[in-house]
């Protein structure tokens, strides 16, 4: 297997990439709670985990992806008191709970497929799942770590910190929150205010319940992901991944939760993908700034000036090392299209290049390109490096098309399988969506505008200046952008 460096979010380091048992991974990547539609900040982790997904499947690795949903109604802020979410919007919208879940599933379905994400190996709901999570809250109990108190079940933080470290994945001092929160009023069925719960008690107006040994109620948030994981996965595995805002409190109580169950932590390479902002602030449906995917498909949105095709959300994101914050903007994103249409441009190119029996384009430059994106992608999954060698290449499809270098056909097809891997099959980029037309109209419009091209080319010949001249400024007008080559023509339409 060629080596693979990637961030350990747990350790704050890069760390060759073993897994426990080699070729087949373990990956659980935290998904949506389905009670409205998926924005960038959802598209975000999923684009990020699916071009992890991409690559180590290609390197050979047999990769079982588990993505959950989230269809328990967890309470207002993620906190242990507030309002279910999932059975809030059924109230409102006067449908079953379980018709909100279903209906926004399908649309967050319906969003990844048009993002070019692949679907996971196993879904699981955490509906479907209690039994696991029940089980998990016993084993928590039984092992000292956790109380009940009037039909709820909370995890003991200063018990576990006494004999673990509570916060070894987000750096936080726990010892001082814990000392601050005996000094604060209200923390009601808590010991401490830092504790969580692991089993909350239904009140009579919450819909969604299910019966267990301590009441008629409903798992805590981190249980779900701690329990499916290991159902799914093992008690070890590979990776586990999400947004880096899950780093606290999520993803540092699924540790705690698997070191108080069963000994040991579960993860071995936590990794996480940074926020996507706008006007610097985390967007979030928390903070109520955020623009759904549908609005970004259809450009339905105040802050958006255009409709932006799913493809060219996918380019914005992959730009950016999925570790790095990338800032909302119109003018970014009209950046991230045209970008695409390059690149989608150079692509098409290599059906246009005249091949010679001799080449100054060399089987040397392929093999430097791909190497040059294996080891931008083996480290740390660094899109935005690939995709710059990707621009580099296409500097050399231009020449190539001008007839200011040569290939042979054998490396022109080399050149176009490699090209094709890292832009296709690694990076997910898809033909012919920059656009939002299907493939089929955009190859009617190629072959309209190769026919008028190829008239203008008989014109020129015949000397009919008056013809070439009008068939260039009329396609001109309808955006048309046409160049003459060497060998003919070349030519593009612009936005």
């Amino acid at each position: 297997m060629r080596p693979l460096v990637v961030y350990n979010t747990r350790t704050r380091q890069k760390e060759a990439f073993r897994p426990l048992n080699a070729p087949h991974v373990g990956m659980y990547v935290c998904g949506p709670t389905v009670y409205g539609d998926a924005h960038l900040g959802h598209a975000r982790p999923a684009i990020t985990f699916d071009i992890v997904f991409r690559y180590l499947t290609h390197l050979g690795y047999k990769v079982r992806y588990v993505r959950n949903i989230t269809d328990v109604g967890h309470l207002e802020h993620d906190a242990d008191e507030g309002e279910d979410k999932i059975a809030k919007k059924a109230r409102l919208e006067q449908l079953e709970p379980m018709e909100v879940a279903q209906y926004y599933t399908n649309r967050f379905h319906d969003a990844m497929h048009a993002l070019g994400c692949l679907p996971p190996s196993i879904e699981p709901h955490a509906t479907g799942h209690i039994i696991e999570q029940e089980q998990l809250v016993k084993e928590i109990l039984e092992a000292g770590f956790a109380y009940e108190s009037n039909g709820s079940v909370y995890f003991d933080v200063e018990a576990y910190n006494k004999k673990h470290r509570y916060g070894v994945l987000s750096g936080r001092n726990l010892d001082d929150i814990i000392n601050n929160s005996r000094e604060l009023a209200g923390v009601g069925e808590k010991k401490n205010q830092a504790d969580f719960a692991l089993w909350k008690k239904a009140q009579p107006e919450h819909i969604m319940r299910w019966p267990s040994p301590w009441s008629d109620g409903f798992p805590g948030w981190h249980c779900e992901c701690t329990a499916m994981g290991r159902k799914y996965l093992g008690s070890h595995f590979d990776i586990h991944g999400g947004g880096m805002d899950l780093v606290f409190p999520h993803h540092e109580c699924e540790i705690a939760q698997a070191v108080a169950s069963q000994g040991d932590e579960m993860v071995h390479y936590w990794i996480h993908n940074n926020m996507i902002t706008i006007n610097g602030q985390k967007m979030g449906k928390s903070l109520g700034n955020f623009i759904t995917l549908p609005q970004f498909f259809s450009g339905d949105h105040e802050k958006l000036t255009q409709a932006y095709a799913p493809m060219v959300i996918r380019f914005f994101i992959l730009q950016a090392h999925y570790r790095s914050t990338v800032d909302f903007s119109n003018e970014a994103l009209q950046a991230a299209e045209k970008g695409l249409e390059r690149l989608m441009d150079a692509f098409k190119a290599f059906d246009r290049i005249k091949t010679s029996n001799e080449g100054t384009v060399g089987m040397e430059f392929v093999e430097g390109l791909k190497e040059k994106c294996y080891d931008a992608m083996s480290d740390d999954f660094n899109t935005p490096i690939v995709i710059s060698h990707l621009f580099d290449a296409s500097r050399t499809l231009n020449l190539l098309l001008d007839g200011k270098e040569t290939i042979t056909a054998e490396v022109l097809a080399a050149f176009k399988e490699a090209f094709s891997l890292f832009t296709f099959d690694i990076l997910g980029l898809q033909q012919g969506a920059s656009e939002g037309t299907s493939a089929a109209r955009e190859e009617a419009y190629g072959e309209v505008v190769n026919m008028l091209l190829e008239q203008r080319m008989k014109a020129k010949q015949n000397k009919d200046w008056a013809t070439s001249d009008l068939i260039r400024d009329r396609l001109a007008a309808l955006g048309f952008e046409v160049k003459d080559t060497k060998d003919g023509y070349s030519w593009k339409l612009n936005k």
